[in-house]
């Protein structure tokens, strides 16, 4: 990339840097699935489970310094998952809870300054980075039922948020009576630590829009379906199909 040569002047912005971060490509095996209480009878009396969707509900995320390594910090992210699936036989929908706890160490350097605003906020944490994790929604990769003498399920009780109950309208089924479902899923993410800060940047110019405001389409049905592409494979089908190799595809295909 050409470097710009019209550089008018540089100026100092406040604004989180990046100290370090990874991106992270997860199997979660065999998690539980905490069904609502409506569907567990639908999995006591189920021979198999197939995957249906699964929905990123919110992440916790937190973040504490390593005393032997300094400037290091872990970084604890646990994700809430909204899991269903279909029952055979019965075709019955069964909707529940899955928990994944991963952690990761990164550099977040060190600082100690406390930050003071005229509009009342108080930073005080400064010594700690801030911890943040982007997202998507998980692939269902697979689920399965598990008889409820395992032992590892019985451990795997769990101190649900409210807010998180909350989300599913009803009772979460937390005991360790009944049959269970387990769900794997593939979560893709990317962690990173930061840091308020203050740097320099070249300034080019102001920020004018170049695209002119739209008030909408008034555009007939007809007009809109006439931009739409020709759908030659749905007449042709190829005569081989290649695997899903992106995010989008495979869960679509998982999901129908």
């Amino acid at each position: 990339m050409a470097e710009r040569q019209d550089i008018t002047e540089a100026v100092c912005v406040h604004t989180r840097k990046i100290y370090d971060s990874c991106r992270d490509q997860d199997c979660a095996e065999d998690l539980r699935v905490y069904p609502t209480e409506s569907t567990q009878p639908y999995i006591n009396g189920a021979f198999s489970v197939r995957p249906g969707t699964a929905t990123l509900i919110s992440a916790d995320v937190q973040v504490d310094e390593i005393g032997f390594n300094r400037g290091h910090y872990t970084v604890d992210v646990t994700y809430f998952y909204d899991v269903s699936g279909v029952t055979f036989p019965g075709e019955n929908t069964v909707r529940g809870l899955c928990v994944f706890n991963k952690r990761v160490m990164l550099f977040g350097s060190e600082g100690s300054a406390k930050v003071f605003a005229s509009d009342g906020s108080v930073s005080g944490g400064a010594a700690q980075p801030i911890a943040v994790a982007e997202c998507v929604d998980p692939i269902l990769l697979g689920m399965k039922l598990v008889d409820a003498a395992t032992p590892a399920l019985q451990a795997d009780l769990r101190a649900i948020p409210q807010n998180i109950l909350d989300h599913f309208g009803e009772p979460l089924v937390l005991t360790d009576e009944g049959r269970f479902v387990t769900a794997t899923l593939g979560q893709f993410s990317i962690l990173r630590l930061e840091r308020d800060s203050q740097l320099v940047l070249p300034v080019y110019d102001y920020c004018l829009p170049e695209k002119e405001c739209s008030p909408g389409t008034s555009d007939d049905p007809c007009t809109l379906f006439s931009r739409i592409s020709f759908p030659v494979d749905e007449f042709f089908p190829p005569d081989s199909l290649a695997a899903a190799e992106d995010y989008r595809t495979a869960k679509q295909e998982l999901e129908e």
